[in-house]
């Protein structure tokens, strides 16, 4: 199995999910943002912005180009600091909701694989 395929089609599934979810939040009705309990807006807005990154990147894997291993790396790192600030807040406090942190959480755990995958299918074209 083609796994580069794989997490690179799962990436831009993901990636056009959070777009369009984010942007609810964010722009849809009120209903929609009151759903969403306590929202932490830095991290609301980065995922929705995010959202491109992760189908670029899914591109990107899916045909094995070598920029796509440093923006899975850069989406990986990013996501990483905003779940450190996120942390930061929850100590400090901050309303927030549990399946926010679940989700950061996956959300970084796909893209260490995904930056992983991404390198070994790199590797196996180069090499």
């Amino acid at each position: 199995m083609r796994w580069h395929i794989l997490i690179g089609g799962a990436a831009i599934v993901f990636g056009t999910l959070t777009i369009l979810s984010g942007g609810m939040v964010l722009w849809g009705p009120q209903a929609v943002r009151e759903g969403a309990g306590d929202i932490v807006l830095p991290v609301l807005w980065f995922n929705a912005f995010s959202g491109p990154a992760y189908v670029a990147a899914g591109v990107g894997i899916v045909f094995r180009r070598a920029w796509a291993v440093t923006l899975s790396r850069v989406i990986a790192t990013a996501i990483a600091i905003v779940l450190g600030v996120f942390v930061i807040l929850i100590l400090a406090g901050s309303a927030w909701e549990a399946r926010t942190l679940v989700a950061m959480v996956v959300r970084l755990a796909f893209w260490i694989v995904a930056a992983r995958i991404a390198s070994l299918a790199r590797n196996e074209i180069a090499g």
